[in-house]
């Protein structure tokens, strides 16, 4: 198994951090992102996103944690990303300095690239979307 993750600080109070990055039916179009949507609520909901280059990547909601801040979710379809086996857990908590420290993990098999620029991708995709939770909170 093979794991990615990136921690960044935002300048917010957790709860509102929180409150955008738990949305799950939250994501938005943007570069990447051409729609997305989501049959269900709550653990068990699925999420379709479509590309802007093509294909989908369809998602559960594995566990959400209010109390903890932290949510998983799996890719469950046969997506454009080059991962298998693919679980990913966001995580918030108070810095303890007015901010929230937001941790966003995984772990996958890479297939069909190297392992080293399956990561880099993985956690770019993290980082964009920090910044775009960021950008939602007024940041």
């Amino acid at each position: 198994m093979t794991s990615a993750s990136v921690t960044e600080t935002v300048a917010a109070p957790a709860a509102d951090v929180w409150r955008v990055m738990s949305n799950f039916a939250g994501v938005e179009p943007n570069e990447m992102i051409a729609g997305c949507t989501t049959t269900g609520e709550g653990v068990g909901a699925v999420r379709t996103i479509t590309l802007t280059a093509g294909g989908e990547i369809v998602e559960r909601l594995e566990s959400l944690d209010d109390a903890t801040m932290s949510f998983s979710y799996a890719i469950i379809n046969d997506s454009p990303l080059p991962v298998a086996d693919y679980l990913s857990t966001v995580r918030i908590s108070d810095d303890g300095q007015g901010g929230t420290s937001v941790t966003w993990s995984s772990t996958f098999e890479a297939r069909g690239a190297p392992e080293a620029d399956v990561i880099k991708l993985i956690e770019g995709v993290y980082k964009g979307g920090i910044a775009r939770a960021r950008g939602k909170l007024g940041l």
